[in-house]
């Protein structure tokens, strides 16, 4: 224990102690100066704004900034935006970020997603549009014909085609419900005079 003692006061000791400290305050500092020249250290892009830019366009001006960018999906449609333009990005215009930083871009779809048209055949006119209000459809205009059932749907039509339930249209398309007046034909009449 006396020899351990007198080691660690000894003249030889100390200077390795010293050399070791001075090592490891060199590489520190050298670490350091790698981390800020490998990390752009202090240096900004400053991030452009994309919005309601083409793909295309977006791709040139990602390039020309020192970015990178992913491409998210979306499946809103917005109209007032071109399709397939930039809807949004993250993170937003006019914030400061690193070079080679991911941008990522949600993208305006080509159009409205399509959705099933529910049956509503002989359902009332009130029920109908109801249910097509659920599934983003509208109702343009009702025609009538002579049917018994008044105010009852008996077909439907889009863009002067009949349509069946299970057809896929584009959310907020307008569909035209052919209704019942209420009354009865002249030829069902007479049938039901005759029995």
């Amino acid at each position: 224990m006396k020899h351990f003692l007198s080691f660690l006061k000894s003249k030889i000791f100390l200077i390795q102690i010293g050399l070791a400290l001075v090592a490891v305050v060199l590489f520190c500092f050298l670490v350091l100066q790698w981390l800020k020249g490998s990390t752009n250290h202090g240096e900004f892009v400053e991030v452009p704004d994309f919005s309601k830019m083409s793909v295309m366009e977006m791709r040139d001006a990602v390039e020309n900034a020192g970015l990178r960018y992913q491409v998210l999906d979306s499946s809103n449609y917005n109209p007032d935006y071109p399709r397939f333009s930039i809807l949004d990005q993250e993170p937003p215009a006019g914030n400061k970020v690193k070079s080679n930083r991911k941008i990522y871009f949600t993208v305006n779809p080509s159009g409205y997603k399509k959705v099933t048209v529910p049956d509503i055949i002989q359902v009332t006119q009130r029920n109908a549009a109801s249910m097509l209000r659920a599934v983003g459809l509208d109702v343009q205009r009702v025609t009538y014909i002579d049917e018994l059932g008044k105010d009852m749907v008996y077909r439907m039509k889009y863009k002067g085609k009949y349509l069946k339930p299970g057809d896929k249209l584009p959310k907020t398309s307008k569909i035209e419900l052919i209704c019942g007046n209420g009354t009865i034909t002249g030829s069902a009449r007479v049938q039901a005079d005759s029995q």
